[in-house]
This record gives structure tokens, C-alpha cells and sequence, in this order.
């Protein structure tokens, strides 16, 4: 048995949860979160405090209970406190900018990439750092991965866009005149 998936989840009172079929709704100060239930796992509400049990013991039945009970974790923190990623832009010339509801950033291509955020995430830039906020830690995730992925850190210099506090180990270059006689 999941060792996360038998702990009861507990609501805070700020917070509303309903279960319609087999879609569970949260809502709360920063939002609404929806998220369907497989048929594999039983989600039921006691006293205040959310309680997830599987149908079966099988391998997929015990891995569906534990990440279950842990998405449901993740939207409850996510509609209270909400979820958000830092990425810095590093290197000569690179630069990022919000234009509107746009991120303009300016890569060292021959020309700047716009990016639009999904709707529920919120972009903000400040001395070349990016925060990627929103309620849906999966999204705030995905939005973050798609924007390093327009110029992923270089191995050798370090230029790039990468997450705050992400230790690059850089690669020596070549040695110039070593094995020559």
C-alpha cells in the first residue's frame, strides 16, 4: 500500500472540495482546479479531510493510489498558495522583456522570440530574472521547461537561460598548443 496514498488529506477552511462523479474540484483564495479520477481509486470526503483507497491490488492500482493522493496534495497547495519558478537569462546581449501579455526575449538569434503564457499563468521579468507563477504546479512547470528550452544553458560558457540556482559544471575548451612539439 502507498505509504502517501493511505495518509487522509486534510482541508484547510479556506478551501472548498466537491467530487462530482469522478471529477474532484478544489477551489480556494487563488482559484479553481478540476482533475478527473481514475476508476482504479476510490476519493471520498470524511470529517474535513479527503480519503483515497484503491479498488484492486495490482502494481498499476497501488502507483495510481499514491500519485493520486499526491496531485490532490499539489492542487490543494497550488489554490492557497500557488506554485512559481525563477529563471535567469545569462549572457552578453541576451535580454527578456515583457511586451503586453508577451515575454519578448532577445536569445543572440537574428531575431527576438515572443511567447505567449497559457491562460492562469502569469509572467513577470525583473533584471533579466523571469518568475513563472500560476495555481497548476504542472503548467507552472511546462511553461518554465518551454521557456529554457528556447536557448538551453551552453556547456562550455555558460549562456543561457537556466532555473535560479541551477549549478552548471562547465566543460574546458580546447588547450591551445598542448601535444605539440
Amino acid at each position: 500500500m502507498s505509504r502517501i496514498g493511505k495518509k487522509p488529506i486534510s482541508i484547510p477552511n479556506n478551501v472548498k472540495v466537491s467530487l462530482d462523479g469522478n471529477t474532484l474540484v478544489i477551489e480556494g483564495p487563488k482559484g479553481k482546479l478540476s482533475m478527473p479520477i481514475h476508476d482504479i481509486v476510490n476519493v471520498k470526503l470524511v470529517d474535513n479531510q479527503i480519503v483515497v483507497s484503491k479498488n484492486e491490488e495490482s502494481p498499476f492500482a497501488q502507483a495510481m493510489h499514491g500519485t493520486t493522493a499526491a496531485l490532490i496534495r499539489n492542487m490543494i497547495e497550488g489554490v492557497v498558495k500557488g506554485y512559481s519558478v525563477t529563471l535567469e537569462v545569462v549572457g552578453l546581449g541576451y535580454k527578456a522583456a515583457m511586451k503586453g501579455q508577451e515575454l519578448e526575449l532577445n536569445l543572440g538569434y537574428s531575431h527576438p522570440i515572443y511567447y505567449k503564457p497559457p491562460a492562469g499563468i502569469k509572467l513577470e521579468v525583473k533584471e533579466n530574472k523571469i518568475t513563472v507563477s500560476g495555481i497548476d504546479k504542472q503548467l507552472v512547470g511546462q511553461v518554465a521547461a518551454e521557456i529554457v528550452k528556447f536557448r538551453k544553458p551552453d556547456p562550455y560558457k555558460g549562456k543561457g537561460i537556466r532555473y535560479e540556482g541551477q549549478i552548471l559544471k562547465l566543460k574546458p575548451g580546447k588547450s591551445a598548443g598542448k601535444g605539440k612539439k
